[in-house]
């Protein structure tokens, strides 16, 4: 049992305290209208190879079924560090994300690559659970050996305007987090609005967060373009406040490359050339690898390959 309790209560006393401050509300037909103008932009072709290359290199590979299986997982390590055996040349991908359970395998699995292990946490993908046994997990994963944690924020007491819990809740995974690094999963299509996704960025980096994250995977809808421009405008306005950079991780219903471009272009004109890298960006999308290398082929040789020609996912 973690010995946070008190901590918890002295926390939650002082954030009674404290009004959590509700930005402007968002303007949905400027956001829409915008992600329209961003994703009718074309690339030239060297660029488009780049961008194939970039994405490839952001992808967190990601297994989290109730099936999942130690040869699963063994298998998408596999993957991660081997994309095709004919193009060592390939970037690897970021990580590779797995439950609790599954650490230490993929911890052995990838010894001696760059590839991150990432683990999902406290309670995922409900949230629904006490603190002190949402830290209990996270801690078993850190001592794991994991790089990474995905929490997930508890959203009926976000939707009932309970915003300091949340916020303290964060808080305190994070400083059981110590130096892993956090990404806060918003679980956006449960929260109803693009100002709650708004609200729900602002305290999540308020909190700690190194990362701020769309989806589970598990709800539809899951990483929509408006939804992830809310997000990236919510980053930089806390860029502009704090000076400080956090990352973003779309995940879940992003299966093509050419999404992923116009995610790349996206990005690229709300935050700057410095997010263009696996240390801010992220995509959780594990099919999304197939179709990339799907599309790096096609550029290579002229000839497109089966999507199941790279791996069956």
């Amino acid at each position: 049992m973690i010995e946070d309790w008190d901590k918890f209560d002295i926390i939650k006393k002082i954030m009674e305290t404290t009004s959590i401050q509700k930005t402007k509300p968002i303007d949905q037909v400027n956001i829409q209208e915008r992600v329209a103008r961003l994703f009718s932009r074309s690339i030239k072709k060297e660029s488009k190879i780049q961008a194939l290359h970039l994405a490839l290199s952001m992808i967190d590979l990601t297994t989290l079924e109730g099936k999942d299986s130690e040869g699963k997982v063994k298998q998408l390590c596999y993957k991660a560090s081997h994309l095709h055996y004919k193009h060592p040349e390939l970037p690897c991908v970021a990580a590779v994300c797995v439950y609790p359970t599954m650490v230490p395998i993929a911890k052995k699995e990838l010894e001696g690559t760059e590839i991150n292990v990432a683990s999902v946490a406290t309670a995922f993908p409900s949230g629904m659970a006490n603190i002190n046994a949402k830290l209990d997990e996270v801690k078993s994963v850190v001592d794991a050996g994991a790089d990474e944690v995905d929490m997930v924020i508890s959203r009926g007491r976000f939707l009932k305007g309970d915003y300091n819990y949340v916020s303290d809740e964060i808080s305190l995974v994070k400083n059981a987090c110590g130096k892993v690094h956090l990404k806060v999963i918003l679980e956006t299509g449960e929260l109803v609005t693009l100002d709650n996704v708004q609200m729900a960025s602002d305290i999540a980096m308020e909190a700690g967060a190194d990362f701020i994250k769309t989806s589970t995977g598990k709800v539809s809808p899951a990483a929509t373009p408006p939804v992830i421009l809310t997000m990236l405008q919510a980053i930089q306005d806390f860029q502009i406040k704090t000076g400080k950079k956090i990352g973003m991780k779309p995940a879940g219903g992003i299966g093509t490359a050419k999404e992923a471009i116009q995610y790349l272009v996206m990005i690229k004109e709300t935050l700057g050339d410095d997010w263009l890298s696996p240390n801010l960006f992220r995509f959780g999308a594990s099919s999304l690898a197939n179709d990339i290398l799907m599309q790096i082929m096609k550029q290579s040789t002229g000839q497109y390959q089966s999507k199941d020609y790279f791996s069956i996912d």
